[in-house]
């Protein structure tokens, strides 16, 4: 179809009551312009949805593009109040000039446009005012995407060119004292309202410059807005609230885009009014609502590849600043030791972010990034050290529906066998995917955790039911481990009641002329509490654990015919052996074993002894 044809088309589509419109004599056609018929980003150009009428309001937007372009030195230093005077009789010259046939709304909406690509950031100007979409993408100047509702999807909107983009990067990065070119064509800033944004250019990508923005709503999420959304339930976040005003160390993980910043952002405002907070970030994109807060912004190198200020630097220099709380915005290397360091040394409270796809995963993480400082620490000592430090890991995903939601709230709770001990405190069970929506529910998974005790102890009220978080059960293994040594001081110490004996203390039935020991563990009787030690010194306590149930059965370990002993590590058996062949001299019983079931292995068992003796 020719211009004139368009044109023609276009004026049909333009006539309407209270619209005027400027027919002229058509020019030749314009160059052809590369761009893919896709829907428009909300609050963009929507003319009538006339194709013909598309293609011309888009040549309009091109031409408008280069002519301003070719007046930016003249047009940069008007005034702001009088840019839009200056824009005006632009516009027109250039319909008229051209041939256009414009309504009033369409040339109010052009006259925005060049208004925006003078003072704004250009074609990214209506997305960036689109309070629907989360997130905005451009691939070169000729592929612009959106996310909105969590899909993913191409807009109308295009750059002249490479140039046009290199702009609109460097009028975002340039207030901030950053830079991007050859020698560093890479760059993560944010735009005023806080929005994150990163920049890529050549030799590093190949399609020409991208840009990523990750939106923020000029308002930060509320608790009520994100139980709107299904992100979490009221009480879990409760739960949480609790967490935070009880000092625990949190750590937020998810995938990219899985909403780990918008948690941090609600938890973190569950930090009382008047503890000073420290936030560290590459990017300063953190928006806490408390008033006593310090934001500290990382600092690349210059130039001459000086003055480089890392997470790393900011986060010792912190520790001279009196915080009470300390929010790093997100661990990605080495500043995640002293992380765990200032979560351990006085900062407790302290919460963070980083990328996994489990609780698991984040651990395994957070080993990988303490290694990274270059310091060859054995794993043990790691391990023991993110163990000690992080109490709680709040994991987010973002489903295939494209929602967000809090799938694990997971407890660290200790180390044994040189292996972090977690247990799921809350877990998400998928119940349904109907209509396009995955359906579900954040549920607790039926284990109580060992940081209850720090609740009472802080003076936090609980509400009835403890967030379905089951009373403590005296037979559980709990007892045997009482939590991390910097909360002992304030929990309790009260024996479990004698009449439900815990794990590992056995229980011994008399039937049929026999009796039936099954469980006995290295547990010290007198305080509950599993033995410290190696194998050997387990199975001698678990042996004298047996002797005593025997003969207050009225039997005696010569009269066992048979035992089930199990053992956490197989490979333990010669040393194990040893100790059992000296309580059994002569014809030991006839027996087997068996692999450590795992709440025997989680209670800090390396063996436990099963028997069967005459009566």
């Amino acid at each position: 179809m020719s211009l004139l044809q368009r044109v023609e088309r276009a004026q049909r589509a333009a006539q309407a009551p209270d619209e005027s419109a400027v027919v002229p004599v058509p020019p030749p056609d314009p160059a052809p312009v590369a761009t893919a018929p896709v829907t428009p980003a909300q609050g963009f150009l929507k003319p009538a949805r006339v194709p013909g009428r598309e293609e011309l309001l888009r040549d309009i937007r091109i031409r408008l593009q280069q002519e301003v372009i070719g007046a930016f030195d003249t047009l940069i230093d008007v005034a702001p109040a009088e840019i839009r005077g200056k824009v005006e009789p632009l516009v027109d010259r250039i319909i008229a000039a051209n041939g256009f046939a414009v309504t009033r709304d369409e040339r109010l909406r052009l006259i925005d446009e060049v208004v925006g690509e003078i003072q704004g950031f250009g074609p990214l100007e209506p997305l960036l005012h689109d309070e629907s979409i989360t997130e905005v993408m451009v691939n070169g100047p000729s592929h612009v995407y959106i996310e909105r509702g969590g899909k993913i999807q191409r807009v109308d909107s295009v750059f002249l060119n490479d140039e046009h983009v290199l702009r609109i990067i460097d009028r975002i990065i340039t207030p901030m004292g950053r830079r991007i070119d050859e020698s560093s064509p890479r760059v993560d800033a944010r735009l005023p309202d806080g929005s994150r944004v990163n920049a890529v250019i050549s030799p590093l990508s190949l399609v020409g410059p991208v840009i990523t923005v990750r939106k923020f709503a000029a308002k930060p999420f509320t608790v009520e807005d994100l139980v709107g959304f299904g992100t979490a339930t009221a009480e879990m976040f409760e739960f949480m609230k609790a967490c935070v005003e009880a000092r625990l160390n949190v750590f937020v993980s998810g995938g990219t885009g899985s909403g780990k910043t918008t948690t941090l952002n609600v938890l973190s405002s569950f930090i009382p009014e008047d503890e000073r907070i420290i936030t560290i970030e590459d990017a300063a994109e953190l928006q806490l609502r408390q008033s006593h807060v310090v934001t500290l912004e990382s600092r690349p190198p210059n130039l001459e590849g000086l003055g480089e200020i890392t997470i790393r630097d900011l986060l010792r220099n912190a520790l001279h600043m009196r915080p009470d709380r300390i929010i790093v915005g997100e661990c990605r290397s080495g500043e995640a030791l002293d992380m765990l360091q200032a979560m351990t040394t006085g900062q407790e409270g302290s919460l963070s972010t980083g990328h996994a796809n489990s609780p698991d995963d984040m651990l395994r993480r957070l080993e990988t990034m303490v290694l990274m400082t270059g310091y060859e620490l054995p794993l043990r000592a790691i391990r023991e050290q993110i163990a000690s430090a992080v109490d709680v890991i709040v994991h987010t995903a973002r489903l295939k529906d494209g929602s967000r939601k809090v799938v694990n709230i997971t407890e660290i709770y200790g180390i044994d066998d040189d292996e972090i001990l977690t247990q799921d405190v809350f877990a998400f069970e998928q119940t349904a995917f109907r209509d396009g929506r995955v359906e579900g529910e954040l549920k607790p998974t039926g284990i109580r955790p060992t940081f209850m005790g720090k609740f009472k102890s802080s003076g936090i009220q609980l509400p009835p039911g403890e967030f379905g978080i089951p009373p403590e059960d005296p037979k559980r293994a709990g007892p045997a481990r009482q939590g991390k040594g910097r909360w002992i001081a304030g929990e309790s110490t009260a024996l479990p009641d004698p009449s439900r004996p815990p794990a590992g203390l056995g229980r011994a039935v008399s039937a049929g002329g026999m009796v039936y020991v099954s469980g006995m563990g290295p547990v010290d009787p007198k305080t509950g509490m599993v033995i410290s030690g190696q194998i050997k010194d387990q199975t001698r306590q678990c042996l004298a654990n047996l002797k005593a149930k025997l003969e207050e059965a009225g039997s005696s370990l010569e009269k066992v015919v048979w035992a089930n002993w199990s053992l956490r590590d197989p490979s333990e058996f010669e040393t194990f052996n040893e100790e059992w062949v000296r309580w059994f001299p002569g014809d030991t019983p006839v027996g087997q074993g068996t692999l450590m079931p795992p709440l025997q292995r989680r209670a800090g068992f390396r063996i436990s002894i099963g028997v069967i003796a005459e009566a």
